[in-house]
């Protein structure tokens, strides 16, 4: 059974926290964004790299896992791959041998240590990551993933870097966009959200990082109101 290692879970190492009811609000934000349609597969994303997509969607995966969902979070990001980092996994198989046609799928899912919760890491780094998830062998991948479990969460490559982003939002009910305070300036946003909607990516809200307590009442929160 893999070792907890990472801090940054804290809703796992901490699940009664402030922060960790914060996650807690989001799941039940985008439980309520869409009731007659469950958001089942969803991704997380952010204009520009270090903005905490990895620690957002981790934290958002064990949530539902706590919740009773079977859960499988999987690391899309194929070109700067961190998942496994963050739950204290192996990296040397994952999504890109599966891709490959290398392994069958079920040979690369990992445990977390989480109950309900599993991973699919990102694997060895290929040449050609666009065209991978692209790929009509990465369609048919998500068809039997959805058969085997209630929520599928993604962490993506920065969508102002590469096109990668984009095309897993085709598979996805709905996309977060993650956004650090104070780093990313609101252009950049603004145009993420609009590269988003040119390909009519639903775009279930915004989490606002590193927002101090003292500006805003809620450290994380879904918002949309400071992008238009």
């Amino acid at each position: 059974m893999p070792r907890l290692i990472n801090n940054q879970l804290v809703t796992s190492l901490h699940a009664q926290s402030p922060v960790s009811e914060e996650y807690r609000m989001l799941r039940t934000n985008i439980q309520f964004s869409s009731v007659d349609e469950p958001i089942e597969v969803m991704m997380v994303a952010s204009a520009q790299a270090g903005e905490g997509r990895t620690v957002t969607i981790s934290n958002l995966a064990v949530t539902y896992a706590q919740e009773g969902k079977k859960v499988l979070v999987m690391d899309m990001d194929l070109r700067r791959s961190s998942l496994h980092h963050m739950f204290g996994l192996r990296n040397h198989t994952g999504l890109t041998r599966v891709l490959a046609n290398q392994q069958p799928w079920q040979e690369v899912v990992q445990e977390t240590g989480i109950d309900h919760l599993y991973t699919i890491t990102a694997g060895p780094t290929p040449p050609n990551p666009s065209e991978m998830l692209s790929s009509r062998r990465m369609n048919a991948l998500m068809s039997e993933l959805k058969e085997h479990y209630d929520v599928i969460l993604m962490d993506t490559p920065p969508l102002l870097s590469f096109p990668d982003g984009l095309i897993i939002s085709a598979m996805c009910d709905g996309v977060i966009l993650v956004v650090q305070a104070g780093k990313v300036k609101k252009d950049l946003v603004k145009k993420a959200k609009a590269n988003l909607e040119r390909v009519k990516a639903r775009i279930l809200g915004v989490v606002l990082n590193n927002v101090k307590r003292s500006d805003t009442r809620a450290e994380r929160g879904m918002e949309e109101r400071n992008l238009t």
